[in-house]
């Protein structure tokens, strides 16, 4: 039978608040957008982080949450005090991440820019991540092949 103790439920929306704190922090992403990127209604997310939930958060949804916003799942089990001795299967390494991206980050986190810079590097990301995708195919002067 899993733990049910207050330092558990604590730990765990001390566990989804930090991670939601880094989403916004590094990717600049507001509560519907990790919602939407992980698959996780807001509401979920609102009693975990309110620790506010009567019974165990559903292990697919954790998975979900964790997944999606980089994170190893077995954190999260082992804050929930799941049993981890399964062997899961092995995260992959992250790419590498592009030295213009990597220093965007590291501005976005420089408590030395100002707001408007941060605003105006934000609003370039969010433009250049969901504009349309060309059409697929090959071009030759101009028009498709």
């Amino acid at each position: 039978m899993p733990d049910t103790s207050p330092g558990r439920k604590m730990a765990f929306a001390a566990f989804v608040r930090k991670a939601l704190d880094d989403a916004r922090a590094t990717r600049a992403w507001s509560g519907s957008e990790v919602s939407r990127r992980t698959g996780v209604s807001r509401q979920t997310i609102n009693r975990w982080v309110r620790a506010d939930w009567a019974s165990d958060p559903a292990a697919e949804r954790v998975v979900a949450f964790c997944t999606g916003l980089g994170l190893n799942p077995t954190v999260a089990f082992g804050v929930l005090g799941w049993d981890s001795t399964t062997p899961g299967r092995p995260t992959p390494a992250a790419p590498p991440m592009d030295p213009d991206v990597e220093a965007l980050l590291r501005r976005l986190v420089d408590p030395n820019v100002p707001d408007a810079e941060k605003f105006h590097i934000r609003e370039t990301i969010r433009y250049l991540a969901y504009r349309p995708l060309p059409p697929s195919g090959r071009y030759r002067r101009g028009k498709a092949v």
